[in-house]
Order: structure tokens, then C-alpha cells, then sequence
């Protein structure tokens, strides 16, 4: 019994010590910008990633393109390259937590515009492992799309679908409509446009619509039909939407296609992330979000397609007819796929894209130019699905790659959240005698949304670039106040080199 409890003494003694040091460490850490503070509670973690100590040196740089941003000088600036290294067996996390700071904790303060300039510190590179990903574009061939939109809108979203549809073997049909105002595209016109996707790698066809001065909803019904008529004997997936629809990955989107048998009747898709919308117009696959039937459920369609184009009428969008006609004609239900996103709420969506969760589909990125879905996903080309993945760097900072960068002051706000959960930052909608308060079915599980600049200090995303070593990304935060510096953060990503 003695020799026993000596042991328990030691033990203890032991234990004692640790959590000393550990205070030690912690409790005396002085916050700096995007500086380490106390820990936090999480969920999803990844094991920690160390990364090799290397002293900072001076460095200089050419910061002409910083002109192009519309900052007002003087500004604060400071930057940091990170390493992307693909790692077989490793799994997408919804945050990853990295012992190291992301920034340099002091920043260069640039006072008028200089192209060159010496920073006092460059800060060895970051090393960031990833889930394996594909290295040229998948084969989509499988998948067929489809749009209805005026030539002028489809020129404005050439861009966004070249960064999904391009060199993926996948087909896309557009039914080009004539505006609201204006004059309707004329065939040399529609020609051109189609051979400027068709260079830019997109296996595109602009037609006609079926039947001349129909209803959008008419219209957009009918992709249905002109899918179908295109099939190929490897087509097993047709799918509806908007001009404003992104798909992030493909590789993503195949993935998730293949848990289903295209040969079956399938109704896959998004539902409104407002709860409103989804009493007023009905449990289906909304059309922003992708809507994606199967052969064999395509196939059904066809066949009563003249029936349902007749009995669909009165019905308010090109969705609502495509539900129409799947619950009046089919046993088929909607496969609800929580990833595609129908993006009907408004206001601030930072919760959304800071979530980490990640979207198979966003929609409504036009509504303003707050969204610009194609250089927020150039990463993806570094590494892979990337797009939003959240990484804690030190204690108080995350980087939700592609929209921000978050520094918690003082760690005090940071050290409570449960960052599983997503930010209410979205105007709420309520629904009257429903329990569902607006975004339970979609958002779920979510954190009250907290005070910028005092519980948050937010570096949102205003541009990316293709740069000889990768791509690099810009994050600015404007000032607290009138007459503050903006401060501007600069991330180059690359992939570490193969071993020859």
C-alpha cells in the first residue's frame, strides 16, 4: 500500500506540473495581430500539423498591383506564402488546427504608392496537408447541363462556368431567350458566342427555343426535352439551372452522383434555405441549387413531356413545372441533397461561406459583387476542394479559404465558440405558427452572429490571381473607423514540388 501510494503522489506531482507550464504558456501570451492566445473548443479537428521553425528575413517586393484595388494609401500590408501538400488517406476537415501563426505579428505600413518595397519580414512558408485530388480535369462525360438565359447573361457567367465545365468531357445545351428589353441575339451572334466557349474548352451547343415567344417557365421546362433528345449512350445525368449556378467541383459532384443508379428514377436537388419559401412553393428540387434526374427518371419526363407542358400552365417558375410533373406523373420523391444550394438568404452570408462546410452548388452570386464564385475558387487549382476549408492558425485566427480571414481579439470571444456551428449572420425571415424558425432544416446547427470589428475583426476576400508560383489571394480589412489604414493580407499558395 505505501509503494502504491508514492505512486499516486508522483503522479500527481507530475500532472501538477504540466498544468503549470501550460499556464505558464498561455496565460502570458500578449495578443498581436493574428497572434496565438488560449485555446478553444472545437469540433472536427484535425491532429495538429508542426511546421519548421525558420527565422524571417527581410525581403523585397514589386506591389504594382496593388493599384488596381481602389485602397486609399496609407495602408497596412503583410503576407505569407503557404505550401500545399496532397497527403493519400487524408479527409477534408471542417477546421484543421495548425501550430503557427498565419501572419507576421507586425505589419509594414506602406504610406503612398511604391512598387517596390522592403518588408521587414517575410516569413518562412507554411506547409498544409490536403486530401489527395486529381490533377487534370475529371471525365464528366456522364452529365449533360442545361440553361435558359439571354445571350448577354450567358456572356456575364462565361467566365464562372469555364472554371467547372471546361475539359470535364461533360455537355452543356443553352436555350438562348430574347430579353426583357432589347433586340433578340441574332445567329451570327449566338454562333460567335458559342465559339468563344467552345475555345475556352466547354463542349457548348447555344439553340433556339422550342417553340418561339413560350414562357421562360416554358422554357425552361423544355431543357428537359432538349437534353433528352442530345443523350449519348453514357448519358445518365441531365441537370436544370440558372446562369447564376456554380458548381465548385466536379470531382465533388460525381461523387456524390455516384451513390445513386442513374438507371432508376431519381429527382436529386437543393431545397430554399428559407423555410418560407419552402411552404409557399413546395418540398422540390430548386432550380439555382442544379436539379439533377437520372436516365431513367429523364426518360419518364420525355414521354409525358407534352402532357405536362399542357397541364403545367398556371405553374409561377421552371422548377415548380418540373415538380409538377415528377409528383403528377411518377412515384419518384426528391433525394434532398443538403450541399446543394439554392442561396435564398439575404444579407450578410458570412456564416455560409464561413462555415466550413462544403457546397456542392451556390446560386445567386450575381444578386451583387460581393461573390466572385470564379476567383474565389482559383485555389481549388492548388489545392483541390479547398474552397472555404478552415484552418485555425495559432489561437485566435481562421482562414476560410477563399472568403476571410478572422482574428478573434483576445481570444476571448474565440475561446467559447463552437465552431461547428455556423454564424446566424443572415437577415432572418420567421414563419408563422412554425417551429422552424427560418433555417433550422438547412443551416442547422448554428451560433448567434457576433459584433464586427469587436467580437470579429473580418479580412474578406477581394481578389485572386494565377502568379508565376501559384496563386495568390487578397484579404482586406477597410478600418474600424473612418480615417483607419486599411490593412491588406496576402496569401501565395503552391504546391510542393514532386521529388525528381
Amino acid at each position: 500500500m505505501p509503494h502504491r501510494r508514492s505512486i499516486l503522489v508522483f503522479a500527481s506531482l507530475v500532472l501538477l506540473s504540466t498544468l503549470v507550464l501550460s499556464i505558464h504558456k498561455f496565460g502570458k501570451a500578449k495578443p498581436d495581430l493574428l497572434g496565438q492566445l488560449v485555446p478553444s473548443k472545437l469540433t472536427n479537428v484535425q491532429n495538429v500539423q508542426e511546421v519548421k521553425d525558420t527565422p524571417s528575413q527581410p525581403c523585397n517586393k514589386d506591389l504594382a498591383w496593388l493599384d488596381g484595388l481602389g485602397i486609399q494609401y496609407p495602408l497596412k500590408y503583410t503576407e505569407r506564402q503557404i505550401i500545399v501538400r496532397p497527403k493519400p488517406g487524408l479527409e477534408r476537415k471542417s477546421l484543421t488546427k495548425i501550430n503557427e501563426t498565419l501572419f507576421p505579428q507586425s505589419q509594414e505600413l506602406i504610406a503612398s504608392k511604391d512598387s517596390h518595397l522592403e518588408l521587414q519580414k517575410c516569413e518562412p512558408p507554411l506547409l498544409l496537408d490536403v486530401p489527395v485530388f486529381p490533377m487534370t480535369a475529371v471525365n464528366a462525360s456522364s452529365m449533360m447541363f442545361g440553361m435558359a438565359t439571354t445571350l448577354e447573361r450567358l456572356d456575364d457567367s462565361r467566365h464562372h462556368i469555364a472554371r467547372w465545365l471546361a475539359h470535364t468531357k461533360a455537355r452543356m445545351f443553352v436555350v438562348i431567350i430574347k430579353p426583357e428589353k432589347g433586340t433578340e441575339a441574332t445567329d451570327e451572334q449566338i454562333a460567335v458566342k458559342q465559339g468563344v466557349m467552345r475555345d475556352q474548352g466547354m463542349d457548348i451547343t447555344l439553340v433556339r427555343p422550342l417553340n418561339r415567344g413560350e414562357l421562360y417557365t416554358e422554357t425552361y421546362f423544355s431543357l428537359v426535352r432538349v437534353m433528352y433528345t442530345h443523350r449519348t449512350e453514357v448519358s445518365s445525368w441531365f441537370v436544370l439551372m440558372d446562369d447564376d449556378t456554380f458548381f465548385p467541383s466536379m470531382q465533388a459532384l460525381l461523387a456524390m452522383l455516384g451513390k445513386y443508379d442513374a438507371k432508376e428514377q431519381y429527382w436529386i436537388g437543393g431545397v430554399s434555405e428559407m423555410w418560407w419559401s419552402v411552404g409557399r412553393y413546395g418540398w422540390m428540387a430548386f432550380g439555382g441549387a442544379g436539379i439533377f434526374l437520372s436516365r431513367g427518371l429523364a426518360a419518364v419526363l420525355d414521354e409525358v413531356y407534352d402532357t405536362c407542358t399542357t397541364e403545367m400552365h398556371k405553374a409561377a417558375g421552371g422548377d415548380e413545372r418540373v415538380m409538377r410533373c415528377v409528383y403528377g406523373h411518377t412515384e419518384t420523391k426528391l433525394t434532398y441533397e443538403p450541399a446543394l444550394h439554392q442561396m435564398d438568404i439575404y444579407g450578410d452570408l458570412s456564416g455560409v461561406y464561413e462555415s466550413g462546410r462544403f457546397p456542392l452548388s451556390l446560386h445567386h452570386w450575381k444578386k451583387n459583387g460581393d461573390y466572385p464564385v470564379d476567383l474565389m475558387s482559383l485555389v481549388s487549382d492548388i489545392c483541390g476542394d479547398c474552397l472555404f476549408q478552415r484552418w485555425q492558425f495559432g489561437i485566435d485566427t481562421v482562414l476560410s479559404n477563399g472568403y476571410s480571414v478572422v482574428q478573434y481579439p483576445e481570444g476571448e470571444y474565440a475561446n467559447g465558440l463552437d465552431f461547428g456551428k455556423a454564424e446566424e449572420t443572415w437577415d432572418s425571415v420567421t414563419v408563422e405558427e412554425s417551429v422552424n424558425p427560418g433555417t433550422w432544416h438547412s443551416m442547422s446547427p448554428s451560433r448567434p452572429r457576433l459584433e464586427l470589428d469587436k467580437q470579429k475583426i473580418q479580412y474578406r476576400f477581394v481578389e485572386s490571381a494565377r502568379v508565376e508560383s501559384g496563386v495568390r489571394q487578397t484579404y482586406v480589412h477597410k478600418g474600424k473607423k473612418d480615417g483607419d489604414p486599411a490593412t491588406v493580407l496576402v496569401l501565395y499558395w503552391r504546391r510542393e514540388e514532386s521529388p525528381t
